[in-house]
């Protein structure tokens, strides 16, 4: 299947295929853990059960959600001994602890407080309850600020000095998590994954609202979504802009490819809506553009110049197709949530958001594209990275793990099988418990509030016959 590829390249898109599968699940339960957080505060401060019911129905998707994020997750840290050891052994000194920072506190705060989430409500009380929500909604921010910290480092290094064997040494920690690009890609990180579970929701609200406009929690449900993307899109889109101009900063490359700029400009840039990357002839082919857009949108100057691809050698340009289309995808989707997001409010002003058939339409196709704009931007930042693992001082081509190509062609085949095995049929388990409707779930909510009991701790009027419990 994968004859004629290079080990480098099948190592590439095994990580690539590995960490697509794992970061839609993060990107969900990230915002979902929130999401369950502020509904079980509204219960508890207002009382109104329509909220217990929504907690009980979204807090078994998170759990689903979440144990295949920690299963897809544990799978990709192998890869760094498998097929990445030359990188894991260089910058193994600095990225091990982070990485193990996030185990020791985020994932043990989840992993801790999870059951009692889950599980302990009727035996711990309201508040300590809502303490292990809130608790779960902190660790999985946390995770991802360590995460995030990892990877930011990865693009800006910061921090660190080199010894006599190559390996980057830590030396100022602070510099290291805080490096100049984390704080810019955690902000955009936790707003793509708080749209895209207000995506999600908004698109279960409505497919429910379809069925039945008059159920209550479906229309709060819808409601509240389409709340968070209000508020949520616009702030994404300054959150970006802000982003792209540290990139322009410290990853200029990056900057050129996802604008399409093969040659440099001296009097302001264009902004390409459009075009081909001719990689041969080092032009956009069919281009639409709009007149130096490109100099005010990066430096806030129509008349700025821009330094292009011209002015990077050939051998440290990043794939300027993949890097320029997956960028549109990105951007061309959060256009259309704030398209939605608009749509939703001029409804909720004129008083129509639960009887609006097209509204709810669109928003149930909408329903994955937040997952698809992660995939996008993921794409776009590490691709955009290249050639480099960590940015100007490490090549990818030298991270490799003295491997050949049919070993690592044989471990992504069964990547490949197994994935779309598990998770696939994980994900269809997924969409069956979104598909029914929260009716169904509020007839059990109340009761079951716990897995089934172990021997040894059954209560005596459990255990004993009939019989000999009336007699």
């Amino acid at each position: 299947m994968f004859d004629g590829f290079s080990a480098e390249l099948l190592a590439r898109f095994q990580f690539a295929f590995t960490v697509s599968f794992h970061i839609i699940f993060p990107a969900f339960s990230i915002g979902l853990a929130s999401y369950l957080a502020v509904l079980n505060a509204l219960w508890l401060k207002t009382g109104n059960e329509t909220y217990k019911v929504l907690f009980e129905y979204w807090k078994k998707i998170f759990a689903v959600a979440f144990a295949m994020g920690v299963v897809s997750g544990i799978v990709m840290s192998y890869q760094f001994g498998t097929n990445w050891s030359v990188f894991s052994d260089l910058a193994g000194p600095v990225i091990g602890p982070l990485m193990a920072y996030e185990v020791l506190s985020a994932f043990f705060l989840e992993a801790g407080f999870l059951g009692i989430m889950l599980f302990g409500r009727e035996r711990v009380g309201p508040g300590l309850h809502m303490l292990a929500t809130a608790v779960v909604a902190f660790g999985t921010l946390l995770s991802a600020t360590w995460i995030l910290s990892v990877n930011s480092w990865m693009h800006t290094p910061a921090g660190f000095s080199i010894n006599e064997v190559g390996q980057f040494v830590p030396e100022d920690w602070w510099a290291i998590v805080f490096n100049p690009s984390f704080p810019y890609r955690l902000v955009h990180m936790v707003l793509a994954a708080y749209l895209t579970t207000a995506l999600v929701v908004g698109a279960v609200g409505a497919l429910h609202l379809l069925r039945d406009r008059y159920d209550m929690a479906s229309r709060k449900m819808f409601s509240m979504a389409m709340w968070m993307l209000i508020v949520t899109t616009p702030l994404q889109i300054v959150a970006g802009d802000f982003h792209g101009i540290n990139t322009l900063e410290h990853q200029p490359a990056k900057i050129m490819a996802m604008e399409g700029h093969y040659k440099s400009y001296e009097d302001g840039a264009p902004l390409y809506l459009f075009g081909i990357p001719n990689a041969e002839e080092k032009r956009l082919d069919y281009a639409v553009a709009i007149p130096k857009l490109g100099s005010f949108i990066l430096k806030h100057d129509f008349n700025a110049p821009m330094p292009g691809l011209d002015t990077i050698p050939d051998d440290e340009e990043p794939p300027v197709a993949i890097v320029f289309f997956s960028f549109r995808i990105m951007v061309g989707l959060g256009f259309a949530m704030l398209g939605l997001a608009g749509w939703a409010l001029v409804q909720r002003l004129r008083g129509r958001i639960y009887e609006a058939t097209w509204l709810h339409r669109a928003a149930v196709v909408m329903g994955p594209t937040g997952f698809i704009a992660v995939l996008a931007g993921w794409v776009t930042t590490e691709v955009g990275r290249q050639p480099y693992t960590v940015y100007g001082l490490m090549r990818t081509s030298d991270s490799l793990s003295p491997i050949e190509a049919p070993a690592v062609a044989a471990s992504l085949t069964a990547f490949i099988i197994v994935y779309f095995f598990v998770f696939g049929a994980g994900t269809y388990y997924l969409l069956r418990m979104m598909y029914k409707p929260v009716k169904e779930i509020s007839k059990k909510a109340f009761r079951d509030e716990g897995p089934i009991r172990t021997s040894g701790i059954t209560p005596i009027a459990q255990r004993l016959p009939r019989d000999e419990e009336t007699a």
